[in-house]
């Protein structure tokens, strides 16, 4: 055995983020490819779609930010909330809110199971963690954080500091082994409709 992988957690071991992490690779590898695929950075237009994208997913999950139980469990959720600053860059791009055919995956005020939408709320957070990428591709057509990449802007604490502290309230969560299965559930189903709105984007 190496000694990286004495160091590695065993599952037992292993905090919900790293669960996460280990249980939606495949998933997070391939909506990757999806994106990058569709050249999201080529030109305004198209940048303009991966925007679509963007606001329909944080539509979907944005009453998972304003719920009081998960805000207990996650300190600072309410401001994690990135649909605004997603709804300001279509706007300076004059690009309209696109109209949802379905509504929200979690509609306001609708019961729904905390474990699963700690899933969700991973994929989301844990995308901004990658965006110093993006946001460098989205300044060569011009843009910034203070216009048409809002969304891409690193936390006042920074973004590795500020996915820390969330994989931490995370991790102290306590959930059963079942309550782990649905988590690792939720997360795969974010990445798949995220991959399923990629897809109707940019075909």
């Amino acid at each position: 055995m190496s000694l990286h992988a004495a160091l590695e957690p065993t599952v037992e071991e292993a905090g919900l983020s790293r669960r996460l992490k280990d249980g939606t690779a495949a998933a997070h590898q391939r909506l990757d490819r999806s994106i990058m695929a569709g050249a999201p950075f080529a030109d305004r237009a198209r940048y303009g779609r991966f925007l679509a994208v963007q606001q329909a997913f944080h539509a979907d999950i944005e009453a998972l930010y304003a719920d009081p139980d998960l805000g207990r469990l996650l300190p600072d959720l309410s401001a994690r909330s990135r649909l605004a600053a997603i709804e300001s860059d279509l706007a300076d791009l004059g690009v309209e809110t696109p109209a949802s055919a379905d509504g929200p995956a979690f509609p306001a005020g609708a019961p729904f199971d905390d474990a699963e939408a700690l899933g969700w709320l991973y994929v989301a957070e844990g995308s901004n963690l990658g965006a110093a990428f993006l946001l460098k591709e989205a300044a060569k057509l011009g843009l910034s954080t203070e216009f048409g990449a809002r969304h891409l802007a690193p936390a006042p604490d920074g973004r590795g500091l500020n996915w820390r502290v969330f994989a931490a309230a995370l991790d102290a969560v306590p959930l059963d082994a079942d309550g782990t299965t649905r988590a690792v559930a939720g997360a795969e189903a974010a990445f798949a409709r995220v991959q399923a709105l990629v897809r109707a984007s940019f075909g």
